[in-house]
């Protein structure tokens, strides 16, 4: 095997390797390593992602195939592959779920060891959505992600828990079946689940049948915008965000909606390229999610809410880029969905940190914390100016790609609504800064002190890459262009 293969293997090994490790070894050695052998996981993907993908690069390969236990070269037989795109994917998984152990350090006392089970599950899951090549094989992990994150919801038992769980639940099997029925009316049409087949069977079949694929698109685009939490589908989404632990709200937000959603709609909009009503549905998905979800989280006073509601806006902008159908506009998206993960963990962490040390999440209780939580305070100006889109913060870069692929392709109302909704973004942070780290310090935390241990850690290293990811922006564009991608 090549070194490419061994890497790739990794993506599925090694999870399984430390759930087989995590519950072999006594419970009192689970307890003490296994949020270690958690971490190590995490940097282990975002290691073999960079590798892989630079390995990629100087081969001037595509795509990647690999198999794990058959030999790929007999007929119809299955196999795995990674491109550039998937181990973007893979890297953010990768580092959200080391944010979501940084944090789980501090805020699990308890069930650490099946925490880690489910995290390790939930990871494979997600690995396994990006590297498949087939739907049915896409399907069966996205049933692996929602079950794993249902039980991470639910796991603590808690009264709003067991509630947010409950919901994701309900929603998560009417999306399940709204996708499998989809994929039943595509296999009916074209005999096949293969990526590489579809396409090809799609381009030399008549239209008298035609009626089933629109009829599998639209139980698709129904089931997947239920995973990424858009309009109208994300009412599960601030519950369930709300209600978990923020280790696992960490883990929704920053990766598993874009994963279980986001990376869904983007393998049905190269598959079904040649039906532009798909494009149109995403981009009225994302307006109305872009300014719906940022007027909701307007009204919020729980910090946690304000967050959830604010991933829904942001997936807007995701599903925007996507719906330009345009190399630009999916540069833009996989930007963003990178971005994302980096300034949407760094405010869960912030969560993480003021729940710790003060108790509460209201921030109507809070006032006047930047002086004393600084860290806390800088960190969470970082993350909502990147957010907003202010240069030369992260998230600028990766709106202003998506608002230029949407403005070349003649989509300039959507141009400007996108632009638009910044300023509300702006308006709904500024507000919770304010009513959080500014003014005066109510006389109940006069005592009160930064947050310190891997709380703090996981924000000062998030703080970092918003920050470097902003000035080292443009040295990627250059990277695409000389690659002939941009």
């Amino acid at each position: 095997m090549s070194a490419m293969a061994y890497i790739a293997v990794s993506f599925l090994v090694v999870p399984l390797i430390i759930i087989i490790i995590n519950n072999l070894i006594s419970r009192k050695a689970a307890g003490k390593v296994s949020l270690y052998m958690a971490c190590a996981c995490a940097v282990i993907q975002m290691a073999s992602s960079v590798t892989d993908f630079f390995l990629l690069s100087a081969k001037h390969l595509h795509e990647y195939k690999f198999t794990l236990l058959w030999n790929m070269e007999e007929a119809g037989a299955e196999h795995f592959g990674v491109t550039s795109l998937s181990l973007v994917i893979l890297f953010c998984i990768g580092f959200v779920s080391l944010i979501s152990v940084l944090i789980a350090f501090k805020t699990i006392e308890h069930k650490k060891i099946s925490y880690v089970n489910l995290l390790m599950t939930l990871i494979l899951g997600m690995n396994g959505m990006v590297i498949v090549t087939d739907l049915f094989s896409l399907y069966v992990f996205l049933e692996i992600v929602g079950i794993s994150s249902f039980v991470l919801i639910a796991m603590f038992q808690s009264e709003t828990g067991l509630e947010g769980a409950f919901k994701y639940l309900v929603m998560s099997a009417l999306a399940s079946i709204f996708i499998l029925t989809g994929l039943s009316f595509i296999f009916m049409y074209t005999g096949s689940l293969q990526y590489s087949q579809i396409g090809d069977i799609l381009s030399v079949k008549d239209g008298s049948q035609q009626t089933l694929i629109y009829a599998a698109v639209i139980l698709l685009i129904s089931g997947f915008a239920v995973k990424t939490g858009s309009v109208p589908f994300h009412s599960w989404l601030p519950d369930a965000h709300q209600s978990a632990d923020t280790a696992v709200s960490v883990l929704l937000s920053g990766i598993v909606i874009k994963v279980a959603g986001i990376y869904s709609f983007i393998v049905l909009t190269n598959l079904f390229s040649g039906v532009p009503a798909i494009n149109l549905t995403l981009a009225i998905m994302g307006i109305v999610s872009i300014v719906t979800g940022a007027l909701l989280a307007l009204r919020q006073t729980h910090f946690k809410r304000i967050v959830a509601y604010s991933s829904v806006s942001q997936m807007g902008y995701i599903l925007l880029g996507i719906s330009t159908g345009s190399t630009l506009g999916l540069v833009g998206a996989v930007a963003h969905i990178f971005n994302h993960a980096t300034f949407k963990s760094t405010l869960f962490a912030n969560a993480a940190a003021l729940h710790e040390q003060t108790g509460t999440l209201d921030i109507n209780e809070m006032g006047g914390l930047q002086k004393k939580m600084p860290v806390t305070g800088f960190s969470n100006i970082a993350a909502f100016l990147s957010t907003a889109g202010i240069p030369p913060f992260a998230g600028f870069w990766s709106k202003l790609l998506i608002i230029m692929a949407l403005w070349k392709n003649s989509m300039q109302v959507y141009a400007g609504i996108a632009l638009f909704s910044s300023i509300l973004t702006a308006a709904y942070f500024l507000r919770m800064q304010k009513k959080v780290f500014f003014g005066k310090v109510p006389a109940k935390y006069a005592e009160l002190k930064e947050i310190g241990g891997s709380i703090k850690f996981a924000e000062i290293m998030l703080t970092i890459v918003i920050i470097g990811a902003g000035v080292c922006f443009p040295l990627a564009l250059m990277y695409l262009k000389g690659r002939g991608i941009l």
